[in-house]
């Protein structure tokens, strides 16, 4: 099985883009509230996208190893500016994934595409225990997306808290 993990809360800094923010100590408890839930396997391979919120994230939900994928982070968003509407925007890149939806990020489908390939890659390489991949709440949206063969459920991304967990069963897994 798949577990999908978004990270925690992060500190917002409106000087850095948001793949350079930490996470927020006030949001740990969170954190160590998943870790004690018993929703995540006890026995899982774990890898985490290299974005400080999402790796402090996965360091506090497992004493095991983690490994860093690059391949895992977010929907690149390079731009500082602060976006009212950000529900709209990240709409508007589901609808077009192939088009840039605001200046300085990546198109939707580079994201999804490279997302798809390093969780398939992981998932190949540990084909009998489960899967534990910490990382953020767009790729996860695209990738969930892919793994099943629907379409992207932007309600549930929308209802994402931070952190959250999705479980995925794809569908080469049936």
């Amino acid at each position: 099985m798949l577990y999908l993990v978004r990270h925690g809360r992060p500190t917002i800094d409106r000087a850095l883009p948001a793949h350079e923010w930490a996470l927020d100590p006030a949001g740990f408890d969170d954190i160590w509230a998943l870790r004690t839930s018993g929703r995540l396997p006890a026995h899982a391979v774990w890898f985490s996208s290299p974005e400080p919120k999402a790796l402090a994230t996965a360091e506090l939900l497992t004493d095991g190893e983690v490994g860093v994928v690059e391949g895992l982070r977010e929907h690149v968003r390079e731009s500082t500016d602060w976006i009212e509407d950000f529900d709209d925007a990240v709409r508007r890149a589901f609808a077009v994934p192939a088009a840039v939806a605001l200046p300085g990020w990546e198109p939707l489908e580079r994201c999804r595409d490279r997302v798809v390939s390093a969780a398939e890659g992981i998932l190949l390489a540990h084909p009998d225990v489960d899967v534990v991949l910490v990382g953020h709440g767009t790729a996860w949206t695209a990738l969930s997306a892919a793994l099943t063969g629907t379409e992207p459920d932007l309600e549930r991304w929308r209802a994402l808290t931070m952190p959250d967990l999705l479980v995925v069963e794809p569908l080469r897994s049936r």
